[in-house]
């Protein structure tokens, strides 16, 4: 039995590893009963089944179970999940005690995850725990314990880089060490991430992040698209405080400046094109800004986009981008620059094993986050090796090194 907590997730993941799995170890797929719907893998020589499911729930997995052939193995797969969007050890335990009835001798559980960085994380003190336990084994393995040909050179290549770019992130995501929680979120940004957009350098296209306050800062930061280069260049910002100045603007002021700022680069840069990725929960200020955008007479086009708000996905986009150095910020960009300094974690919630930002000084870093989120599908593009989506061909082959012959 391979299980995930989410149903969504089980034929684009495990159950394609578990045919990657047959591929590698040379087996003739004629030799198993391969069905999609339900989701089997059976041998047919002995009529031994791989079953896939879901943990939504735990009646999700009771109907599978045939008294006549007790399940020995229960593979959970991405065991994190089952702390980030489950009960965690109980939901373990009622798993465990599902399947262990009807099974004599031979029963198996086998959990495999990624460590988070943060040694504190629940999923991080539960096998702490079970280590102690006399019955359990724990294995940890990186992508040097696996055979180049099944990783690709350009994969170990990537790593290599991203070691000598930032070792701590190298060692959490290559090597899978819990590294520990630095409170300041982007450490990695120096002096070599500021840049000056080079004059009279042509922008086609045009980024900007918003985040909207009413008494807190509204801020809009611009960042041009250099397919050349391979960068993520800022360009300017826009920022007012309601606080600090006293003076509170409305939305359609907001809109108007926006407007203002898209002008300036416009005459600038010669943009033709501008993507805006506004704070999702500013809807007020996105329909002042679509009836500016309507009542003006412009030169370019102004597109609005949906913000993608998964803060912890976003702040690792944002490092990535800085480790290797895509991502630069204008010297125009001051308040940006500022809080690059300032964006931290709550220790209090690092303590906790979960990494929550101060809310404060933080406008210019989400504006950053949402454009960083828009873009991203270009910036992946040029990591040595996408990181995040690349890691996952790691992650499958550690797990077959460890399954030891299981699949």
């Amino acid at each position: 039995m391979v299980l995930r907590k989410h149903h969504n997730k089980l034929r684009k993941t495990v159950y394609k590893e578990m045919l990657r799995g047959i591929n590698r170890l040379q087996i003739p797929k004629k030799r198993f009963c391969i069905t999609k719907s339900p989701m089997e893998i059976t041998y047919k020589k002995y009529g031994t089944t791989i079953y896939f499911s879901g943990s939504d729930g735990i009646d999700d997995t009771k109907g599978i179970i045939d008294e006549d052939k007790p399940i020995k193995l229960v593979v959970i797969d991405e065991a994190t999940e089952f702390f980030d969007d489950g009960e965690g050890e109980d939901e373990f335990a009622n798993i465990e005690a599902t399947f262990v009835r009807g099974n004599s001798a031979g029963f198996q559980m086998l959990y495999l995850y990624n460590p988070p960085k943060n040694p504190n994380a629940p999923v991080n003190v539960w096998c702490r725990k079970m280590e102690q336990r006399p019955d359990c084994i724990h294995i940890h393995t990186d992508y040097r314990d696996v055979p180049e040909d099944w990783l690709g050179k350009a994969l170990i290549e990537s790593a290599e880089m991203m070691k000598a770019a930032d070792e701590k992130m190298y060692r959490w995501i290559w090597l899978g060490e819990p590294v520990g929680v630095d409170e300041l979120i982007y450490y990695m940004f120096s002096d070599r991430h500021r840049q000056k957009p080079e004059e009279g350098r042509q922008y086609d296209r045009v980024y900007i992040g918003g985040d909207y306050g009413q008494q807190n800062a509204t801020t809009y930061q611009a960042f041009g698209l250099d397919t050349y280069r391979r960068e993520f260049a800022g360009l300017n910002e826009y920022y007012h405080s309601g606080r600090e100045t006293g003076r509170q603007r409305s939305p359609s002021e907001y809109a108007q400046d926006l407007i203002e700022l898209t002008d300036h680069i416009h005459e600038e840069y010669g943009t033709r094109a501008f993507y805006i990725y506004l704070d999702p929960s500013a809807k007020g200020l996105r329909e002042e800004i679509r009836r500016a955008v309507h009542s003006t007479s412009l030169d370019y086009s102004v597109l609005m986009r949906d913000a993608e708000n998964d803060v912890a996905l976003g702040i690792s986009r944002v490092q990535k981008s800085l480790t290797f150095g895509i991502l630069k910020i204008a010297p125009a960009q001051k308040n940006l620059i500022r809080e690059m300094g300032l964006y931290q974690y709550d220790k209090k919630s690092i303590e906790k094993g979960k990494e929550v930002p101060v809310k404060e000084e933080d406008h210019g870093c989400d504006a950053l986050r949402y454009a960083v989120m828009g873009v991203w599908k270009y910036i992946k593009r040029w990591l040595p090796v996408d990181t995040e989506e690349k890691q996952y061909e790691v992650d499958i082959a550690k797990k077959e090194m460890n399954e030891d012959g299981y699949f």
